[in-house]
């Protein structure tokens, strides 16, 4: 991933309030679109100017061929608030943070995040990196809010379980995991509409934990054909099962993992 900085020139007087509404409404955009990666963009006051640093999935993140409409409606809002369209630096490599995917089309990707990750949830099946969102056409509606909504879901989930400090563990637990769950349903059929506009194989990732033993984990089958999907390796060692079917991957539970 790369720091960029976001620089607005005002071109007359404004308000504080008035540049908080325009800036904040194209950082959402951006965000909903794949193009910057974060929550949070803080705003700096300048000399006539403001500028915001965020980071991106790829070195041309910003340019305007990856914009959605509403990035584009976004941009043109500026001047609502007397702002210029934004002047981008590229700051820098972020050593902090994972490198996208190779642009090359993959075999297969697959719907995989934790409440670590920032980046796209959308991976390369062959080497599990990041696929930015911008690359595919838009998910729904313009853009790939519905994928990044699902993400922040599954992000808040994951770290309440994780942190397995209130009943409500249980309740997050089981939308992570259950194939009838509202999250599960959700993130499975948003991987299927991604299949359908990038003609990719494209998998959701069930999380797994708990179970008897390891090999009552290694009899599981699959949660929503009912068939054998045991792979005979794992892949990136996460993922030890596979339905080519019902495009469905999982873990082993970590419980019975040395």
């Amino acid at each position: 991933m790369y720091v960029v900085e976001l620089v607005f020139e005002c071109f007359d007087d404004t308000t504080i309030s008035a540049v908080e509404k325009g800036i904040n409404g194209l950082m959402d955009a951006l965000r909903f679109n794949g193009q910057v990666l974060g929550r949070e963009f803080p705003v700096v006051l300048g000399d006539g100017e403001f500028m915001v640093r965020a980071v991106c999935p790829d070195q041309d993140s910003m340019h305007p061929k990856y914009h959605s409409d509403f990035v584009k409606v976004c941009l043109k809002r500026l001047s609502d608030a007397s702002l210029l369209a934004p002047k981008v630096r590229l700051l820098g490599l972020d050593i902090n943070s994972e490198q996208a995917a190779e642009e090359e089309t993959p075999s297969w990707q697959v719907l995989y995040t934790t409440y670590v990750h920032t980046c796209s949830p959308l991976r390369s099946g062959e080497s599990l990196l990041p696929i930015p969102l911008y690359r595919n056409p838009p998910t729904l509606n313009g853009d790939h809010k519905s994928v990044i909504k699902w993400q922040t879901e599954w992000q808040a989930c994951d770290e309440i379980q994780m942190a397995g400090g209130c009943k409500a563990e249980h309740a997050a637990l089981r939308e992570l995991t259950e194939v009838d769950s509202d999250l599960f349903r959700r993130g499975w059929d948003i991987r299927g509409r991604i299949e359908y506009i990038t003609h990719i194989p494209t998998y959701y990732y069930q999380y797994r934990v708990g179970g008897k033993s390891l090999q009552d984990e290694q009899a599981r089958k699959c949660p929503k054909c009912g068939g054998d999907w045991l792979l005979d390796q794992p892949l990136h060692d996460i993922f030890y099962f596979k339905c080519d079917s019902c495009r469905i991957v999982s873990n082993i539970s970590w419980d019975h993992l040395k």
